[in-house]
């Protein structure tokens, strides 16, 4: 299951080269599609305080340092992404013991670099006066962390997602004033301890964007994974759900982010923040019909 690292490198750039379709500082998936031809490149750092591992027994402050995004269309209504971070630092701040798996961390502290996401984005609908637009995201996570470092859980994931978008106050020339969407979806967990087991997690967001004017707005989301079980969620795969609430400002061809986040579940980190910046490049290749 362990991808070690020089392969996923090779991986990720080739992505970069061919091609997660997500609008910063949020996680919540949108409809709307990279123009065919261009590249989306985002890039952040996240530092979550009293982060929970409960696979390794770990708790501590988390920095996640290089959050990359890639983006492609390669036509009006199909998108690939891939994302993931440079390397994750945790400060130790307990730990079980002893811990559910053997871990190799130092007396304070660990790093690892984070897991690969991939995701193709379908846009089924275009918006209407009375009718959303509304489309399909799936794909799967690249196991490339390794357990042992206490950050990771180094299994394949997959999920998939059914996005709902409108937009209120449409201005000529302009981007509407509100837009507004959600997503809704499944996501089949390995369960890390539990020999051929899997546990089917829902899928939830809802977020909303809102232009100040051409060069501000404030974004803000509810966004998480429910264990779908009647009983506790096997170990690795807990429910996780957070609050964020954040600004975009673009200038010089750029969008820079940031955002402060709240967790809401047992299992979610405390209270983090994230900042970052996007670039959308001109068309750059011809896709292929």
């Amino acid at each position: 299951m362990k991808m070690r690292f020089p392969n996923a490198l090779i991986l990720f750039c080739g992505f970069a080269l061919a091609v997660y379709g997500q609008e910063r500082p949020l996680i919540t998936e949108d409809i709307d599609i990279t123009p065919a031809g261009s590249v989306k490149i985002s890039v952040g750092t996240d530092f979550y305080q009293n982060a929970k591992f409960p696979l390794s027994g770990l708790k501590g402050d988390l920095t996640r340092v290089g959050d990359i995004r890639l983006t492609t269309g390669y036509s009006g209504n199909v998108q690939v992404s891939v994302e993931g971070s440079i390397q994750d630092y945790l400060a130790v701040n307990s730990r079980t013991d002893p811990s559910p798996i053997p871990i190799n961390i130092g007396p304070n502290s660990t790093s690892d670099f984070g897991d690969l996401r991939t995701t193709v984005k379908l846009k089924f609908r275009n918006e209407s006066e009375n009718l959303p637009a509304f489309g399909v995201a799936f794909g799967f996570r690249i196991p490339n962390t390794d357990q042992a470092r206490g950050i990771g859980t180094n299994q394949i994931d997959l999920f998939t997602r059914l996005i709902v978008q409108k937009t209120f106050g449409k201005e000529a020339g302009k981007k509407p004033k509100l837009k507004l969407y959600g997503n809704i979806g499944f996501s089949a967990m390995t369960a890390p301890l539990d020999r051929f087991t899997q546990n089917d997690l829902l899928l939830y967001g809802i977020a909303g964007i809102y232009r100040i004017n051409d060069r501000i707005s404030i974004a803000s989301e509810f966004n998480g994974s429910q264990n779908t079980r009647g009983t506790g969620a096997p170990i690795g795969t807990e429910s996780q759900s957070q609050f964020r609430i954040g600004t975009q400002i673009r200038a010089s061809g750029l969008t820079f982010d940031s955002a402060a986040i709240f967790g809401l579940t047992r299992y979610s980190p405390r209270t983090g923040i994230t900042f970052g910046v996007t670039y959308q490049s001109p068309r750059i290749f011809e896709p292929a019909q």
